[in-house]
């Protein structure tokens, strides 16, 4: 086997398997840069020495980008990829994964999972390994419903962003709607016959904080209820925080309490039953999330409103693939069904 000439591509090189980090590493730039550099992305901030290093060593180590799509006979790869945070490791979360894995399939693409736990580093990486291979375009989602900065590097593809969202980014969004899921769970307590309805607030502004609290009084105008301010609680979302807001509960003489999530809910029953109630006998409760671990096992059983993970997976894929039909910056909501139980 002949050794090349300094400066000059490695025969033996062309179309193995050097990648992006194999021309950073010798190169001694970021995974980013060197996506930049060999796709003349326009507008990046790279300078002069850096961007020769990095030519050298596409030179040195004969890398070649789109290696792949080259060999396949329809011009490009059946693979899909998913960029997450942390949903991977989020029970509930992970659902998504599983909805963009089954979509993708139905159609023939294989989805190629990248789950970060947030490390911009990886992050990058994983991007610019799914461009190497020429995906035909990425999911890039969020363990929980939040507006965020989108990664430079997705502007390559075609990008659809799932469980999140980017206001002024281009990039049509698949969320939960959260407004809508405020309404139902409210609606089932109002059907029950429940006119005095507490609603315990998260104390982070997010999404869902804004849109489940727009649902609630939003039923209540429907129904003909005035909207009491003295019956929105707010809370840390999470068991302490139902727990902890158990005694004015009690003191507001609600009937009935919609809880953030789920979690708020499993310390709300603790809480309540301290003070001697009964759910649903005295008070009826109802949860968000539908976090199966928590709803399904508390006694009684949590009725509940589904963040429909499973679907926001799968609506990804449709709009991704062209399935379902999207226009620049679009936030496609995604209906959360109630999951009704024993505890209204």
């Amino acid at each position: 086997m002949s050794t090349p000439e300094p400066g000059k591509a490695d025969p033996n090189k062309i179309g193995s398997s050097v990648t992006m980090r194999d021309v950073a590493k010798a190169a001694g730039v970021s995974v980013a840069t060197v996506s930049h550099v060999v796709n003349n992305k326009a507008g990046a901030r790279i300078g002069d020495e850096a961007r020769r290093r990095v030519q050298e060593a596409v030179t040195a180590l004969g890398y070649r980008p789109n290696a792949l799509a080259k060999t396949l006979s329809r011009g490009g790869s059946r693979f899909i990829g998913l960029v997450a945070d942390a949903i991977a490791t989020t029970p509930f979360a992970g659902q998504i994964i599983h909805g963009a894995q089954d979509e993708a399939w139905a159609h023939g693409y294989v989805l190629l999972v990248a789950n970060t736990d947030g490390n911009e580093a990886a992050e990058n990486e994983a991007i610019a390994m799914m461009l190497e291979h020429q995906v035909q375009g990425i999911l890039y989602s969020t363990w929980y419903h939040r507006e965020i900065v989108v990664p430079e590097m997705l502007h390559q593809t075609d990008t659809v962003l799932v469980d999140c969202f980017a206001e002024g980014s281009g990039l049509p969004a698949v969320v939960p709607d959260e407004e809508q899921g405020g309404r139902t769970a409210t609606e089932e307590l109002l059907a029950a016959g429940h006119r005095r309805i507490a609603f315990i607030n998260t104390t982070t502004p997010s999404p869902a904080q804004s849109g489940r609290l727009a649902g609630y009084r939003s039923a209540l105008e429907a129904a003909g209820i005035d909207f009491d301010e003295s019956l929105v609680f707010p809370a840390e979302p999470a068991q302490e925080g139902g727990y902890a807001t158990a005694p004015r509960i009690v003191e507001s003489k609600a009937t009935a309490v919609f809880c953030h999530n789920d979690r708020v809910a499993m310390g709300l029953y603790d809480g309540l039953r301290e003070h001697g109630l009964s759910i649903p006998g005295d008070i009826a409760v109802i949860g968000f999330d539908n976090q199966d671990v928590i709803a399904a096992h508390l006694r009684p059983p949590l009725s509940t409103v589904a963040l429909p993970h499973y679907d926001l997976g799968a609506a990804g894929v449709r709009v991704l693939l062209g399935i379902e039909s999207s226009t620049g910056e679009q936030l496609m909501r995604v209906t959360c069904p109630s999951v009704p139980r024993q505890s209204i």
